[in-house]
C-alpha cells in the first residue's frame, strides 16, 4: 500500500529532499530483498542511484507543452520537402518493471510548413522525452506532440526500433527481438506513398 503521507514526486521541489526520499527508498528494497546495507559494495550504493534517477528520469516533470518551449527556435523556409534525422540511439525505462532498459533507434521525418527546426533540436528532443518512465507505443506520440507544437504541423511520422530487456531478461526471455512501432500524423497518415517514401528514406545509407 502506498503511504499517502509521502507527498508526490512531482510535488517535491527541494533537491536534497528528492534525494533523502529516493535514497531511503533504495535503502529498504535492499533491507527486503536480504542485503547487509553496510557492507562496502552497498554503502554508497542508495546515493548513486538517487543520482541517475535524478538524471535518468528529468523529463518526468516536463509536460510536452514544456518541453516544446525549451527547443522551439525554428528558421523559416520555402521548401516542402521531407526532413529526416534518422537512426537517433538513447534508452527509456519501462515503467512496469523500472529496473529495466529499453534501447531505441528513433527515426523522425517532417515535412515543413514554412519553417524548420534545428537538426540536434530533435534528438535533444527524443532525448528528454525518453527521460520518464515510458512505454515504446507512447514515446512516438509525445516526440509528434512536441514537434507539432514547434512546426505547427500534422506532418510529421516517428519510427521506433527497440530491443527490450524486461523480453530478455525475465518472462518470456527471448533474446534478439526487436520491436518496432511508429506514430505518425497528416499526410503520413493519409498517404500510403509518403510513408512508404520515409521508411525507404530511413533504410538507405
Amino acid at each position: 500500500m502506498v503511504n499517502n503521507t509521502v507527498k508526490k514526486y512531482e510535488l517535491i521541489n527541494n533537491l536534497n529532499e528528492k534525494k533523502t526520499i529516493i535514497e531511503e527508498s533504495i535503502n529498504n528494497i535492499l533491507l527486503a530483498l536480504g542485503e547487509d546495507i553496510h557492507r562496502e559494495g552497498l554503502i554508497e550504493t542508495p546515493k548513486r542511484v538517487a543520482e541517475m534517477y535524478l538524471e535518468v528520469f528529468q523529463g518526468i516533470t516536463l509536460s510536452n507543452q514544456k518541453i516544446a518551449e525549451m527547443y522551439n527556435k525554428c528558421f523559416s523556409i520555402s521548401s516542402s520537402e521531407i526532413v529526416i534525422v534518422k537512426d537517433i540511439p538513447t534508452f527509456s525505462y519501462c515503467e512496469h518493471h523500472m529496473a529495466l532498459m529499453f534501447n531505441m533507434s528513433i527515426s523522425v521525418g517532417y515535412i515543413p510548413n514554412k519553417k524548420v527546426i534545428g537538426l540536434s533540436k530533435i534528438a535533444r528532443i527524443s532525448e528528454l522525452v525518453c527521460k520518464r518512465l515510458q512505454i515504446q507505443e507512447r514515446i512516438g506520440k509525445d516526440i509528434f506532440e512536441v514537434l507539432n507544437i514547434i512546426l505547427d504541423t500534422d506532418d510529421i511520422i516517428v519510427k521506433i526500433d527497440s530491443e527490450h530487456s524486461c523480453m530478455r531478461s525475465r518472462g518470456v526471455k527471448v533474446g534478439n527481438s526487436m520491436t518496432t512501432t511508429y506514430y505518425c500524423g497528416g499526410l503520413f497518415k493519409e498517404e500510403t506513398e509518403r510513408r512508404k517514401e520515409f521508411f525507404n528514406l530511413c533504410q538507405t545509407k
